[in-house]
């Protein structure tokens, strides 16, 4: 669930389905969290500085897990410009990451699944 946050700037290498998953999971409670901390604040909307200030913060560690999500079904980050097209690219970016990751190595490194030994979801 953490782990997008340890390995922020990094683009190599492959992240498994729960990885992506968890860390989507995470960055959503997180995010309405804050819209009702902004709520109680006095923000009509829900949409003030600190809910802005924390999608900020999820940005990059979220769009790197997503390019090491596409890595391990064997596909370039480049992949993650499809979501620029209205509706069908946002579906189809989330079937890729719905989509079982290539077992064993592919040419972005060895299998995170052979790699992870422990079930530990927090890591």
């Amino acid at each position: 669930m953490f782990l997008p946050l340890k390995r922020i700037g990094d683009f190599r290498g492959r992240s498994r389905r729960r990885e992506f998953w968890m860390f989507t999971l995470f960055e959503v409670a997180v995010i309405c969290a804050t819209g009702f901390v902004d709520r109680s604040l006095g923000e009509a909307r829900g949409e003030g500085i600190i809910g802005s200030l924390v999608i900020l913060a999820f940005m990059v560690p979220s769009v790197m897990v997503s390019i090491r999500r596409l890595h391990d079904t064997d596909r370039s980050g480049w992949w993650i410009w499809v979501s620029l097209v209205p509706v069908l690219g946002s579906l189809a970016l989330l079937a890729l990451f719905c989509m079982e990751g290539t077992g064993g190595t592919n040419r972005y490194g060895e299998d995170p699944k052979d790699a992870d030994t422990s079930d530990d979801v927090f890591a």
